[in-house]
Formats: C-alpha cells, structure tokens, sequence
C-alpha cells in the first residue's frame, strides 16, 4: 500500500540532496583584533622595507614617499570629514602638505615654521575668495588637518636631516613597528582588559604591556648597536614613542567614531587607510625628534 500526501496521491519518495546532511561550513573567523593578518602583514613588510631602503640608498625619496603618504592622509582625513558636512579647502592644504616635508629637509625648524605660517595664511585667504558656507569651520578643519598631518610628520623630515639622521629615522620606523607588532600579537593572545573601551575597544592594557617590552628591546638594542649611544637612550625613546604611538592611535580612533566611520579609506589591505598607519607615526616623530637633540650630544 502507497502512502498518500494527503490529497489522495500517491507520495513520492523523495532522495535526500546531495550534501543535504552536511553541515554548512562556518564564515572564516577575523583575527581577534579584527585585521585580515596575512593581508596585514605583506603591505607592513613592503611600505617598511621600501622606507628602509630610501633611507640606506636615497634618502631624499622619503621624503618625496613622506609627502606622498601625507598627500594621501590629508584626502583621507578630508573625506571622513565630509561625513559631518565639514569642508576642507584643498587647493591650500595640499599644497602646504607638499611644501612643510621639503622645507623641513631642506631648510630646518625655522623653514618649517615660515612654510606653516604661509599655509595658514593661504587658507584664510583662499576662503576670503571662496565664499563658502560655514567659512569658520571650513578654516578650521584646514588648519587641524595640516597640523596633524604633514606638519607633525615633518619632524621626522628635520630628524632625517639632522647628523646620522638616516639611522636615526629608522630607529624611529623599527620603533612604531616594534610598537604595532608586540601589541597586536600580545593583545590578541592575552588582551582582556580594554584601556579605553569607549574609544578603542580593541586596545588592551596587556597589548600595551606587549608594545613597551618589545619596544625597550629594539630600542635598546638600536641605541648601543646602530646610533652608539647608552642603554638607557634606548629605554627612553622607546617608553616615550610607545606612549605617542598609544596617543596618536587612540587620537584617530576618537576622530573616527565621532565621525561614524570604521576605517579612513581601504586603501592598504589589512590596515585600512594611510591615516591608520600614519597615527602613530605622526605623534612619535616630534617626540624623537626633540629627544635626540635634547639628550644626543651634536644632534
């Protein structure tokens, strides 16, 4: 006797799918601090061993690399910032971007110092023609955007024309990097107590305990063996580019959550934006800049 399916039918024995017992295959998990780290790791590799090849070999391309990546942070920062209505003018402060890496290169502090003034005075002027709405915030914003980017990413460029300031910007880049790497990998390991949940929730105070170590090595082992100066210049300017980096980090991520956006661009696979590379960077070159004239003899 056939089984029915209720309306008188015969039912038909229905084979099972293909597959159909199988259970679906599950996403593939993100790293704990949500990064794609293979990804993460070959552009790391990459910008680092071209800028530590410009230094060896030609160091004035980084400073033409340095504006390049400063050209792009500022489009960055400038597009999230539309996000809240807020424009930026971008004649003036690109060009301002351009002239502050070189005239910190080329002509020191005081150069710098003439080159921001005049930029400054290009905004106001370009918005005294431009006759935009919201001309006081649009002036404003310019002036934030150079000032945390190519003007604090200058410094580095007066610390590379400072004597031995190839090896001495290079310590600053393995400095930033130690800083990243020994904090990603002890965070994701062990990270369980966020430093500042509203604001960076990934952000461990175990991941910062990472980046101080690792970074007190390299920069101890830097100190006596690539700018031949004592142990404890190391453990400074390591403890003390450790806390810009956490700084500038933690800077980037305010602006970005007060602005509503995850990332400033996807422009590096793995990483997000230039601008989130650049936040630490742009924080820890004034403060190994004033260091090594302060505490190194003929800086």
């Amino acid at each position: 006797m056939s089984a029915t399916d209720g309306t008188g039918s015969p039912e038909r024995a229905k084979a099972p799918k293909r597959g159909a017992g199988r259970a679906p295959k599950a996403p593939a998990k993100p790293s704990k601090a949500g990064r794609n780290l293979p990804a993460a790791i070959a552009v790391g590799v990459v910008l680092v061993g071209a800028l530590l090849s410009g230094l060896l070999f030609f160091p004035f391309a980084v400073v033409a690399i340095a504006t390049v990546f400063a050209a792009v942070g500022v489009w960055e920062v400038s597009r999230a910032l539309e996000v809240r209505n807020i424009k930026v003018p971008m004649v003036p402060v690109l060009v301002g971007t351009v002239a502050l890496p070189f005239a910190a290169y080329f002509g020191g502090s005081e150069a710098l110092a003439f080159a921001l003034v005049g930029t400054v005075v290009a905004i106001l002027l370009w918005r005294t023609i431009d006759t935009a709405e919201d001309a006081v915030r649009s002036i404003l914003a310019g002036i934030f955007v150079v000032l945390w980017v190519p003007f604090l990413l200058s410094f580095a460029m007066l610390l590379l024309g400072e004597p031995g300031g190839q090896l001495r910007v290079a310590v600053l880049l393995l400095l930033v990097v130690s800083n990243d790497t020994f904090g990603y990998l002890v965070g994701a390991i062990f990270g369980k107590h966020p430093m500042a949940p509203k604001i960076s929730p990934k952000k461990s105070w175990e991941g910062f305990a990472g980046s101080a170590a690792g970074a007190t090595v390299v920069g101890i082992v830097a100190a006596l063996y690539f700018l031949d100066q004592p142990w404890w210049f190391g453990l400074v300017l390591a403890v003390a580019t450790v806390a810009a980096a956490t700084a500038g980090d933690f800077s980037e991520s305010m602006i970005k959550r007060e602005l509503g956006v995850k990332d400033m661009s996807n422009l590096l696979p793995g990483h997000g934006g230039i601008m989130d590379r650049l936040d630490s960077i742009v924080f820890a070159s004034p403060v190994v800049f004033m260091l090594s004239v302060l505490l190194v003899p003929g800086a």
